[in-house]
């Protein structure tokens, strides 16, 4: 079975390095709700949205202005059975310079379709990457969850 990774495109008229400081930035973008630190290789970070999910993640890889790994540790999702989905899967940022752009390609590596997760966490990945993170690097304001949230599914 050929599995396909969730994946999303964002091009912006920014430099590669605007762009990799803002996805660092991940409070400015995802989710208000970060606790740790979230910019040096091996820093580790949990991110809550109240009792609906929590994550715990490590950033594995940082390539200055071209590429950043994170890797989940632990997750938990209220709406589903299997807990494990997440666990050992990969987030990645590849940034690329095109021309006088910007190309960030997202992807999270092991989140398949049959995932019980997986419609959900389309359209909330989707909706993260291609208007707030994609916002946060062109105008400097992205939409982050605030830390009131409780997301709805």
């Amino acid at each position: 079975m050929n599995k396909q990774h969730l994946t999303a495109t964002i091009v912006v008229d920014k430099t590669p390095k605007e762009a990799f400081d803002a996805i660092l930035n991940i409070k400015k973008w995802w989710s208000e709700n970060i606790e740790g630190e979230t910019s040096n290789i091996g820093d580790e970070f949990t991110y809550s949205a109240k009792t609906l999910h929590r994550c715990r993640m490590k950033l594995a890889e940082a390539i200055p202005n071209k590429k950043i790994t994170w890797e989940v540790l632990d997750n938990y999702f209220s709406f589903t059975n299997d807990q494990t989905e997440w666990v050992g899967t990969k987030i990645t940022f590849d940034i690329t310079q095109e021309d006088d752009k910007t190309k960030v390609q997202f992807t999270h590596l092991g989140l398949v379709p049959g995932h019980e997760c997986y419609e959900v966490c389309e359209g909330a990945w989707i909706d993260y990457i291609t208007n707030s993170l994609y916002n946060l690097i062109a105008t400097g304001t992205g939409y982050p969850n605030s830390k009131e949230c409780e997301e709805v599914v």
